[in-house]
């Protein structure tokens, strides 16, 4: 039913004295559009005039006018010679209360791996962290800063959607230094980071209802990438040579893998099993991604040479990222491709990506061609192997319950293998005292099927807390657990 002229002055009057910092005539507008959608002003139905208004709410014709002017160009009211009518809008729901709409999910996306809680400021043993607080940050301002300057404006367009050509151009030059990778710039997409990288990867490789194989255990996010791409995902188990090759299994269109550093059991890809995984790929049109997330982190012997650069036009799309060398939030990362790749997929790439971070792109240009990037990598991997070696020594001595230590002579985390306990619960329960280990079990497409254990990152830890850290593992784990196994 309409409301009455006085019943509607009131109204209007109790949500002007109520208003908190609106302004009168945003107070007016909210009050009439709700008035409407309630179905408390009918459809057809004439307000009264501006001056009318005016008067019984005494506020200035302007005032009254602007909010009208506003709910007509939004559809609510209809203003013409004749007056201002309310405009006939879908009935209101009978009901008293608004029913919520269930949500229902995509099926696809309905068994996801969980996804890993990030904390800021991040909790001790937190896997996958680097140690921020010694990144030289001032450096980083004065670059940016000298970018900023030199660029101005002509940073704040778009820039090439495959990323800046001179970061390109550094980090080819880097992995033929460090990583055995000899590439062109133009082979490189600059992306956001290893989940971006492989999302593309998926979009231009594969189609739905492919076959995807992953680690197992391995990184979630690729499982969580493929997944949402309706791929079926097969898991490879992993033994000491890293993932086991099984011709058996499902023909693949992506065969995810970290070969130089297992993610998170930390074998190395033997050579043999590197051939004869690129070979099996070759011979079934398969594409392997290759991700090095953290290679750069190896405390013995020479570095580990990529897959992609041991086979002229291999299968293999490399994957890397900025994230753990330097900071996470810089969210840079890039993408590797055999030549005829890279050029296939450059009108696909203009579609896909647009270019940003432009700034970002280019100081870190600078930070690699000036060899901070290097000087900083070595600086990290003498504090990284000090604290790998400090908290093996805590956990041979502190840890109680009968374990096993993982995680290769590399990396920023170790993980220990544990019979009888839910690492679930453990996990959860060690955040309760600024502790962030990974659950184990969660790696595993099959968590019921799984080991169990805890991921301890030490990147962003120091030394002096890793016994501490140990101890108290030791009385959660001591604790009862429910559905513990």
């Amino acid at each position: 039913m309409n409301i009455p002229d006085e019943a509607l002055y009131a109204l209007l009057r109790q949500a002007l004295e109520t208003r908190a910092t609106t302004t009168r005539q945003r107070a007016l507008y909210y009050v009439l559009r709700d008035a409407i959608l309630a179905g408390k002003l009918q459809p057809l139905s004439r307000l009264p005039g501006s001056r009318i208004l005016a008067q019984a709410l005494t506020l200035s014709r302007n005032t009254i006018n602007a909010a009208l002017e506003q709910l007509a160009i939004e559809g609510y009211l209809t203003r013409n010679r004749q007056g201002t009518t309310v405009s006939p809008l879908p009935s209101p729901p009978e009901a008293a209360v608004p029913s919520v709409q269930p949500v229902t999910l995509a099926g696809r996306l309905q068994h996801l791996p969980v996804g890993t809680r990030r904390d800021s400021p991040a909790l001790w043993l937190t896997p996958g962290l680097p140690a921020t607080n010694y990144f030289p940050l001032s450096l980083w301002r004065r670059l940016l800063d000298n970018v900023l300057r030199s660029e101005g404006s002509l940073l704040l367009g778009y820039g090439d959607p495959a990323g800046e050509p001179r970061l390109r151009v550094a980090i080819a030059r880097h992995l033929a230094l460090s990583r055995g990778i000899h590439c062109d710039a133009s082979q490189i997409v600059i992306t956001e980071g290893s989940l971006e990288g492989m999302s593309l990867c998926t979009h231009i490789l594969s189609q739905a209802g492919d076959i995807a194989w992953v680690e197992n255990p391995g990184y979630p996010g690729a499982k969580s990438v493929f997944m949402t791409a309706g791929l079926s995902v097969v898991g490879v188990p992993i033994d000491e040579e890293g993932l086991a090759l099984d011709k058996t299994l499902a023909t693949p269109s992506l065969i995810f893998t970290s070969p130089s550093h297992q993610y998170p059991l930390g074998q190395v890809m033997s050579a043999s099993r590197r051939l004869a995984l690129l070979e099996y790929a070759q011979r079934q049109g398969a594409w392997i991604i290759e991700d090095d997330y953290d290679s750069e982190f190896r405390y013995s012997g020479e570095p580990i040479p990529a897959m992609l650069g041991m086979r002229e036009n291999a299968p293999v799309v490399y994957l890397g990222t900025f994230s753990k060398t330097l900071f996470p939030a810089l969210r840079i990362g890039f993408m590797v491709m055999p030549p005829a790749l890279a050029e296939a997929v450059k009108p696909i790439v203009a579609a896909l990506l647009r270019g940003g971070h432009r700034a970002e792109q280019l100081a870190l240009a600078h930070f690699i061609e000036e060899g901070h990037y290097a000087r900083h990598l070595a600086a990290m991997r003498r504090l990284y192997r000090k604290r790998q070696g400090a908290l093996r020594e805590a956990l041979a001595s502190e840890l109680l319950h009968p374990h096993q230590v993982r995680g290769g002579d590399g990396g920023l985390h170790l993980t220990v293998i544990m019979d009888q306990v839910n690492d679930v619960a453990l996990a959860e329960q060690a955040r309760r005292y600024q502790l962030a280990p990974g659950a184990l079990s969660r790696l595993y497409l099959d968590p019921t099927a799984a080991q169990c254990g805890l991921i301890l990152g030490y990147g962003n830890t120091s030394a002096s807390h890793y016994r501490s850290a140990v101890r108290t593992l030791n009385r959660l784990i001591a604790k009862p657990q429910r559905g513990q196994g």
